[in-house]
């Protein structure tokens, strides 16, 4: 169930596993639509992407619908799943005790939905499967490019890449001016081997905790909800305008980190990078905020975050009783970090800012991708849009 996201359209396996003859089966093109609470309400509907003549297994929570040769295309059934009058009707038919609810396979059985001619439904598949591509193609774009600059913290930061290169006398892969800022030598320290004159500083010392950041109570500012955190890259989702309470104060620049459990045992982190200059936004009092101080480029500690090394640091750092663990922020004192010369913190900050700014801005565009998506897709279904006015909204925004 984990592998399927409301916020992608294709489902890929997670694992090899052995067949016990339990669970659902489906091949390549499926929808999986979950039938059980939450899952259903938070959108967990995709199709399964494989090798073609693939099939898979998984768990006995799925609904698994396909299309019907000649009656209805397979691509059009994903749409058609998606729409309201399919899985609103399957919300409303779910039986079963109060957390534990789910749809009867057979609730589906006396549903009556719109089928227009084949041609016509792989037209519709068409003109929404064109925005998904283009949504798909920004969010492994947006990956590769928050990985290259992960990566690169990591050889610069972490494994000292450039450093032990120039010991061995290989080339490090930089620009001379670039290369001659790394030394050439490692020594010990209470880290273990660090390059030549960097220092070993606690976390508070490069990196403020908890800013302090003023919002006054009333006020209406923007609300990340800790649902709408990122598990992977660093955009968050679904930004909304709430009435200031009690909560995490942040600005752009800022790095949040769920402090709780299994919130940062899942990966949940986010790069401010959505508010408007000068704008305060707020969020779950789960939240540890951190913002380095100068010369370390804001992008440093949101790649420091997603690092193994903090994030195991932190995951050993709680506290609190079973299911309610949490990390205090004052036991990052204890997590001490190699502190690059401030000329290779700012080539740092270069290399890595267009990077993550490039990531972001395609990740803007599929949000609005994905708002047209959505507006089409009930229009087209139920007929109200026609397939040519559809197309030539759809030329517009390519």
């Amino acid at each position: 169930m984990g592998a399927v996201s409301a916020r992608s359209r294709s489902a890929y396996a997670s694992e090899q596993r052995e067949f016990d003859g339990g669970g659902s089966r489906f091949a390549v093109g499926d929808t999986l639509m979950a039938r059980i609470t939450p899952c259903l309400e938070n959108g967990k509907i995709a199709r399964f992407a494989g090798h073609p003549g693939e099939i898979a297994h998984g768990s006995t929570e799925f609904i698994v619908i396909r299309g019907r040769d000649g009656v209805s295309e397979t691509a059009y059934a994903y749409y058609l799943t998606l729409w309201e009058g399919v899985r609103g009707y399957a919300i409303n038919h779910m039986t079963g005790t109060s957390g534990r609810q789910r749809v009867p396979s057979e609730a589906l059985d006396h549903l009556k939905v719109p089928l227009p001619p084949l041609l016509e439904q792989r037209a519709i598949a068409h003109i929404l499967g064109t925005l998904d591509d283009k949504i798909e193609l920004n969010r492994r774009m947006s990956e590769v490019l928050e990985a290259m600059a992960r990566a690169l913290f990591k050889s610069w930061f972490v494994d000292f890449d450039p450093v032990r290169a120039r010991m061995e006398g290989r080339d490090p892969g930089l620009p001379q001016p670039l290369a001659d800022l790394f030394p050439v030598c490692l020594v010990e320290s209470e880290l273990g081997e660090i390059p030549e004159g960097w220092e070993v500083a606690p976390l508070p010392e490069i990196v403020d905790v908890n800013p302090t950041r003023s919002l006054r109570k009333g006020v209406v500012a923007p609300y990340l909800d800790m649902a709408n955190m990122p598990t992977h890259g660093h955009s968050a989702d679904d930004v909304v305008y709430r009435e200031f309470g009690s909560g995490m104060r942040f600005i752009n620049g800022d790095t949040l980190v769920a402090r709780i459990t299994p919130c940062l045992e899942n990966g949940k982190t986010a790069f401010v990078d959505f508010l408007e200059d000068d704008q305060v936004g707020w969020g779950s009092t789960e939240y540890i905020v951190l913002h380095p101080k100068p010369p370390l480029p804001e992008e440093y500690a949101y790649c420091l975050a997603r690092s193994a090394e903090f994030r195991d640091f932190a995951i050993q750092s709680m506290t609190g009783t079973s299911g309610r663990q949490r990390v205090p922020a004052e036991s990052l004192t204890h997590f001490r970090v190699a502190v690059p010369p401030k000329a290779i913190a700012q080539a740092f900050g270069r290399a890595v800012k267009p990077r993550l700014a490039r990531a972001a801005a395609a990740v803007r565009e599929s949000r609005t991708l994905a708002a047209l998506r959505d507006t089409l897709l009930p229009k087209l279904i139920s007929g109200e849009l026609r397939v040519k006015a559809a197309e030539r909204i759809i030329e517009e925004v390519q």
